[in-house]
């Protein structure tokens, strides 16, 4: 059976170039493809470079095997799926051609000449490049509507962001099926308007250039420059260490000077680094675990030139409108691995974040104070959503868009979710809608840790609950319906949000769909949860569930009436419809239930395991008593019980482990 994404059907997917990145583009689509018997072609014309790529994916393969990542049968149907050749015959019949060859404008043409001529019309044609537009490197095809650009981040097969650039000629439809189809496999797709470095690039590489330039000032040295970028700015991996470990000198050299004159003055490729390149003389990046020391004077001058620069790149970017401050943002925290230039901008204030980017621009005397930094500081902060909000067939389409996270919720996005609804409640336009995640792992992952770290008093963390607890409250009375599409696993805070919606659908088969996951924690529901899941499944069937904390099924989960619907085939068109029958009164559904519940039920006997007594015992009352409340009552009872969880020393403990250790150890509670 062939993959299937909406119209696209794909059997054959050939990636052309076996140098630095076609491999790992490779392997990414052999790892998502593994179920499916899709063939895979790797076109190179030169066999060494194929022989290369073919160890180095099997070696990447065969480590993941090791590591567990992957099945031994998994691990073979990856490396079955893969042809090695030099016979551009064989990409014929492929629906996908990805060119991931050198950075040169001629070799593009020659491949993508020679490509045309044997795809049919209905392939689409990428090409993996990380600068050059695609009028340019598809200037000679004919049809370019199946035209566009899709640029990967080392390493392509672990990197999820994706920039997707069309061109002029592009079709609209094809690139929404791509942008659809690449977070159907798992990656972060933005999409970008066509501009030389596209969006995310011009950062880097213009970080790269600010690195070599307080190198050539004398302002530290290399070692002393990575350590202080990787500490200000929160990367990874420093600059010089970046360029040498992505082989990037050569391209970033051209790239800045190319940057000169397709997008502004300040962007120039420093001598250092064109001797570097014309040289071939590596930078004398720190070892592994070498600790770097330096004086609080460098580090000061440094992190100013960093900040600096960071904060003005990315206003750059929003200043010449390619793509959007929320897209802009996320991109450079998860393919940069660095914070989020307009979160940090928010964090330490925007007259602070000027004032550093002024002092910038006045020591770089080419570069401009952004006019979109000058409107921020104006409003006094950055507006990001962590939501996007589309409109289908008269339904609003709201979908959480945490990716790094896995969707988690924080007070920021419980905020732009209340926003979206309300807006669409007061939209006369609008029947109704339907909310779910981004991706295909998660609807959402839970409330976000750190913000539940950041609790310290009963106070704080009732206000924390009731926070939350207002907004899904406010969701559950809305006058039109709501549907939850569930797209995968909903634990704590996600399906506390999903049962406060109107109607619950996931899709079919999923082995873990809900989760209250706190108890293993150290702490109770806060947001509904122990008094939404027995109204809708019944007292001593949530208490076992809220108690033990264990994952349920989406086949269990339809058994016990936590949703309403398993759904097969488009689980957005699914609910779309379902907002339409509701709102014609074809479709009747059952309010919650807001009176009290308890009907003599007792406590049951739960085996808790390595599971807190002491925070059983504050759970236990919550729901029984809580269930003897009206719904209204109930919340403000289990957000005061939240509270309390904050005076025992198990949520400390449950907290600390898991954010140093991770969901897989148990954590060691003392029962107190």
């Amino acid at each position: 059976m062939s993959y299937y994404f909406k119209s696209l059907s794909i059997n054959r997917l050939s990636i052309i170039g076996a140098g630095q990145i076609g491999p790992d583009i490779c392997l990414h689509f052999s790892k998502v493809f593994s179920k499916y018997p899709v063939e895979l072609v790797l076109v190179d014309i030169s066999e060494d470079a194929l022989a290369n790529a073919k160890a180095r994916i099997e070696k990447k393969i065969q480590k993941g095997v090791e590591t567990g990542a992957f099945k031994p049968e998994m691990a073979e149907s990856m490396r079955s799926s893969i042809t090695y050749t030099s016979d551009y015959q064989n990409i014929a019949g492929s629906e996908i051609v990805v060119e991931a060859a050198t950075e040169d404008e001629k070799i593009k043409n020659i491949i993508f000449n020679q490509v045309e001529k044997i795809c049919d019309d209905n392939c689409f044609f990428l090409s993996n490049s990380s600068h050059m537009r695609p009028e340019v490197i598809f200037q000679n095809i004919e049809n370019k509507k199946r035209c566009l650009v899709t640029h990967y981040f080392f390493p392509a097969e672990r990197n999820p962001i994706v920039e997707i650039i069309p061109g002029e000629k592009t079709s609209e439809s094809i690139t929404d099926t791509l942008m659809g189809f690449y977070e159907a496999i798992g990656k972060v797709p933005i999409k970008v308007k066509s501009s030389y470095g596209y969006a995310v690039d011009p950062i880097f590489e213009g970080l790269c250039q600010t690195a070599i330039l307080c190198l050539e000032k004398g302002y530290g040295t290399v070692k002393e420059i990575d350590a202080i970028a990787q500490k200000s700015l929160g990367l990874g991996i420093g600059p010089f260490t970046a360029l040498t470990l992505t082989g990037g000198n050569s391209i970033t050299n051209h790239g800045l000077d190319e940057m000169n004159h397709e997008l502004m003055p300040w962007f120039k490729s420093p001598k250092a680094l064109q001797d570097s390149v014309e040289n071939n003389t590596p930078w004398d990046i720190a070892k592994r675990g070498e600790k770097v020391e330096i004086s609080p004077e460098k580090e000061g001058i440094l992190e100013k030139q960093f900040l600096g620069a960071y904060f003005a790149l990315s206003s750059y970017i929003l200043d010449i409108g390619i793509c959007s401050i929320h897209d802009l943002n996320m991109a450079c925290e998860i393919a940069l691995v660095m914070q989020a230039p307009f979160t940090l901008m928010n964090k330490i204030g925007l007259e602070n974040a000027y004032q550093i980017v002024e002092d910038f621009c006045i020591e770089h005397t080419e570069f401009p104070i952004p006019e979109s930094l000058k409107k921020a500081k104006a409003a006094g902060k950055w507006e990001i959503s962590h939501i996007v909000k589309t409109v289908q067939d008269q339904v609003a389409v709201i979908t959480i868009r945490r990716p790094k996270v896995l969707n988690a919720l924080n007070l920021e996005v419980i905020a732009d979710l209340e926003t979206a609804l309300v807006d669409a409640e007061t939209d006369n336009s609008i029947f109704g809608s339907v909310i779910t995640g981004f991706g295909v792992k998660a609807f959402v992952s839970g409330a976000d840790i750190h913000m539940l770290s950041s609790l310290k008093t009963p106070e704080e963390g009732y206000e924390n609950a009731r926070s939350f607890q207002v907004v899904f409250s406010k969701i559950q009375k809305l006058k039109k319906p709501v549907i939850c599409a569930m797209n995968g696993f909903a634990f704590g805070g996600g399906n506390e949000l999903a049962m406060s919606c109107t109607m619950r659908i996931c899709k079919k088969g999923l082995p873990v769909l809900a989760c209250q996951p706190e108890v293993k924690l150290g702490f109770i529901p806060g947001a509904g949860g122990t008094q939404l899941l027995p109204r809708l499944v019944g007292i001593n069937t949530a208490a076992e569930i809220l108690r033990t904390g264990r994952p349920v099924s989406s086949s269990e989960a339809m058994e016990i009436g936590l949703i309403d619907k398993e759904v097969e085939g488009d689980l957005i068109e699914e609910g779309i419809s379902l907002v339409k029958q509701i709102a014609d009164g074809s479709l009747a559904v059952l309010p919650m239930v807001e009176t009290p519940i308890r009907n003599g039920e007792k406590i049951t006997d739960v085996e808790l395991g390595h599971l807190s007594k002491a925070i059983d015992s504050i759970l236990t009352k919550t729901i029984y008593e809580g269930a003897e409340m009206t719904l209204e009552d109930g919340l403000e009872f289990e957000a005061r019980q939240f509270g309390e969880c904050m005076k025992t020393e198990d949520m400390k403990i449950g907290l600390k482990n898991f954010v140093e250790n991770g969901p897989k150890m148990k954590a060691e509670f003392v029962h107190k």
